[in-house]
């Protein structure tokens, strides 16, 4: 076991972190909000980690600390948290295909800024990103916990006046507005929610992949993400947790499969260079054979038994 956990310790940090980017994602979609900023607001907290430890905090000895790892969450958090406000509360108005274009857009932007900053490394970007732990699977102590209390506080969300909200706006906006409720301010509240998480999740990668790049926040990841929540299920926040850790887990899954030497060589090469396609052919039979996900309200409430016939999700709409 301490063999298979040291080999694949990369991976199943991985999946973690990709586990968290699906929530990320779910935030804003819980206010019907699809927006495919996350990789944006993860490429921003990692650089705010990568340019903080690399030049503000030095000669901190031979292991980071792990205080500064926080501070510098906090302080991705909170950046991204302001952004999101000033991008959200012009571009939330948009709805459907229009507000993931601009989304896009945004990412597209901060990659472009992050090209033609000198203080971000270009297109090198930056290493040799100290690191709080000796060995990848340390990084579990950060990554299980922040998953834990991300999914603790979807919980606590989905069943309180704002998560009925979300869930009211993402079923019909129009009907909401008229019943009291703020769609702007909501939608603008969820998709801020989905920015802080990703900008923690990225101050955390920067130091886990020891070096981060404007790669890491392209228009491929926004497809990747998405693909996490629908996949894994779009009306539960289990879902894009079992989504993140199955999609991320897969490349390595179909790499291993390409290496098999009875397979001919193409149908190799594509298994292990085809992560986008495969991706997208799963999305599409996955909207055509499971359009709400894998994984579903309905589904939960058969495989655990919940007092009163609760669920620990409210439907979010379809």
């Amino acid at each position: 076991m301490a063999d298979f956990l040291n080999t694949y310790g990369f991976l199943i940090v991985s999946m973690i972190f990709g586990a968290s980017l699906g929530l990320s994602v779910y935030l804003p979609l819980m206010a019907g909000q699809l927006s495919l900023a996350t990789p944006g607001f993860y490429a921003l907290g990692g650089y705010v980690a990568a340019i903080l430890s690399t030049k503000v905090f030095t000669n901190t000895g031979s292991n980071y600390p792990l205080t500064l790892v926080f501070l510098e969450m906090l302080v991705a958090g909170i950046i991204s948290g302001i952004l999101a406000i000033v991008l959200g509360i012009p571009v939330l108005r948009l709805r459907g295909i229009y507000l993931a274009i601009a989304t896009i857009a945004w990412v597209e932007i901060l990659r472009i800024i992050a090209l033609n900053l000198e203080i971000t490394g270009g297109a090198v970007g930056i290493f040799a990103i100290p690191q709080p732990f000796t060995t990848q699977l340390a990084y579990l102590w950060l990554a299980l916990p922040l998953l834990f209390l991300t999914m603790l506080f979807l919980y606590r969300l989905e069943n309180i006046k704002i998560g009925r909200a979300f869930n009211a706006i993402r079923a019909d906006e129009l009907a909401a507005a008229a019943m009291g409720i703020n769609p702007t301010y909501h939608k603008v509240l969820s998709f801020t929610f989905g920015a802080v998480l990703a900008a923690v999740v990225g101050a955390v990668s920067a130091h886990f992949l020891n070096t981060w790049n404007s790669r890491q926040g392209t228009f491929d990841a926004s497809i990747i993400f998405l693909a996490f929540v629908l996949i894994g299920g779009s009306r539960t926040f289990i879902g894009p947790v079992v989504g993140g850790i199955v999609l991320t887990a897969l490349p390595e899954v179909l790499r291993a499969l390409g290496g098999v030497n009875s397979l001919p060589i193409w149908l190799g090469n594509f298994l292990r260079d085809g992560r986008l396609i495969i991706f997208g052919i799963l999305i599409v039979l996955g909207t055509i054979f499971y359009p709400q996900g894998l994984i579903t309200p309905e589904l939960i409430k058969k495989l655990i038994p919940f007092k009163r016939g609760s669920s620990p999700s409210q439907e979010v709409g379809s």
